[in-house]
């Protein structure tokens, strides 16, 4: 599925994720991110009620001057599940701290097995109907949950338009079902964290500190070796190429045949830089192939892998 903005452009190959608004980048930072991004020929931009305690949502509200031409996703608050009464209190709280009547894609942030899915999707239903939001879609369900809550939204007369999935070198889990899933039924994917949490810019290949070493979800997340060796091998790569690693693993991401936009981000303008890059970066089948070999290939779904 293709999306648009209200003014009826396609989004953008690249959508830019603001976690960081209201955190490690301040309103100026986050001010030069958003015309960096807008420079480059970025329209869509994802925050969550949940970021930074909602500043991320209230900044990039006030960067919003061309609303017609932007295209604003945001999630539901998933500590309060996907029950209709936090789903309704959350998506007023987001539409007041963005100042926008109309969210264009509003996401289950995550899977929640206390709420039946009837409960979930009639009350996405009727907030579409009243025109608050414009798409639904769901964060970090797997290919059932998602084919599960479809079947589902179809009932009401709605439909999941878009998936975001992890999805990188060293997480290539959603090759197996996920992307397949969403070309296939025509679900628009949008992954996050195209850049491993800064494990594949290279610099802890170069002895950098970082968020690997700061933050304990994200030190679990990547704490196989073979992880920072494909890292390392893909800072040779790029070395050997004459480009950034970020800009190679981007590309890379971004690449696969089910057409994935990824969800770039960064501090500063600065460091966000190496991901633009990957807009104009073109990556033929030989390196594609030969990145992907830096890292394990996940089994088919089937686990036939003779048939592999």
């Amino acid at each position: 599925m293709t999306l648009t903005t209200l003014d009826g452009t396609p989004v953008s190959r690249f959508a830019f994720g603001t976690m960081q608004f209201g955190g490690k980048a301040d309103e100026a930072a986050s001010a030069a991110l958003y015309a960096a991004c807008r420079a480059a020929g970025i329209n869509h931009f994802d925050t969550a009620h949940v970021y930074t305690e909602g500043r991320s949502e209230e900044i990039l509200g006030r960067l919003i001057t061309d609303r017609e031409a932007i295209f604003v996703a945001t999630k539901a608050h998933y500590p309060g599940g996907a029950a209709r009464a936090n789903i309704l209190r959350s998506l007023d709280e987001s539409r007041a701290r963005l100042g926008l009547e109309v969210i264009d894609l509003y996401y289950m942030h995550r899977w929640d097995p206390d709420t039946p899915l009837e409960e979930t999707f009639e009350t996405l239903a009727e907030v579409q109907a009243t025109g608050h939001i414009r798409h639904v879609g769901v964060s970090n369900y797997a290919a059932w949950q998602v084919m599960k809550a479809q079947a589902v939204a179809a009932g009401f007369g709605t439909r999941i338009d878009a998936l975001q999935p992890m999805y990188h070198l060293v997480k290539r889990q959603a090759e197996v079902e996920i992307l397949p899933m969403c070309a296939s039924e025509g679900i628009a994917v949008f992954p996050y964290s195209p850049l491993g949490g800064g494990l594949l810019t290279g610099k802890y290949a170069r002895g950098e500190k970082g968020r690997l070493d700061e933050v304990e979800m994200y030190s679990r997340r990547y704490a196989p070796d073979w992880m920072r060796d494909a890292a390392a091998g893909l800072a040779e790569i790029a070395a050997e190429v004459g480009t950034d690693p970020a800009t190679l693993a981007v590309a890379w991401a971004a690449r696969h045949p089910a057409g994935p936009c990824p969800i770039v981000s960064a501090r500063s303008a600065r460091q966000l830089q190496p991901s633009l890059a990957a807009l104009d970066f073109a990556m033929d089948d030989a390196l594609h192939a030969r990145i992907a070999a830096l890292s394990p290939a996940p089994p088919p779904a089937t686990d036939r892998l003779e048939e592999a």
